[in-house]
């Protein structure tokens, strides 16, 4: 099982990582992953209790990460918006993941995007058409609720990295 979630989310992703850095948990010190380090030759490397800073990124980004989902969830597993529409948090998760992946961090002055691939994704507001009327009303909807959602969890992250 580990394996699966290690390659589905990860190796598939973003190809075998040379170093995992974590914080000595028993799950990646167990006899599966040195093995499995040794196969990809991948290098493990523990953080301290001495060196708190090591995982200061990544705490302030599961932080900011928990703040945005709690945002979400607040609203119960449905909700309406204020113009009627029924939203299912779980739904909208992607476009938080984007939002937050495309948003200027203010520790690197980059985005997640651009440190790790180099570039910024192109979002399909990047190629709003500036005539809307000659758009199918499903596919009109579907832009205007994508786009607010995106919005939304943009201007959440904002919030987050100045609070």
């Amino acid at each position: 099982m580990q394996l699966c979630y290690f390659w589905n989310n990860i190796i598939s992703t973003c190809g075998v990582p040379k170093i995992i850095i974590n914080d000595r948990d028993p799950k990646f010190t167990s006899e599966f992953w040195t093995s499995l380090y040794d196969i990809l030759g991948t290098k493990p490397a523990f953080s301290t209790s001495y060196h708190p800073q090591t995982d200061g990124l990544a705490e302030r980004m599961i932080q900011t990460m928990e703040d945005i989902l709690r945002r979400f969830c607040a609203y119960g597993m449905e909700y309406k918006d204020h113009e009627g529409y029924t939203h299912y948090w779980v739904t909208l998760l992607p476009e938080v993941q984007l939002a937050y992946n495309t948003s200027q961090n203010s520790t690197t002055g980059k985005s997640p995007s651009v440190v790790e691939e180099g570039w910024n994704p192109l979002l399909p507001v990047d190629h709003l058409k500036k005539n809307l009327l000659t758009i199918h009303p499903t596919a009109k909807n579907f832009h205007y609720m994508w786009k607010k959602a995106c919005d939304t969890a943009a201007r959440w992250i904002a919030e987050e990295k100045y609070n």
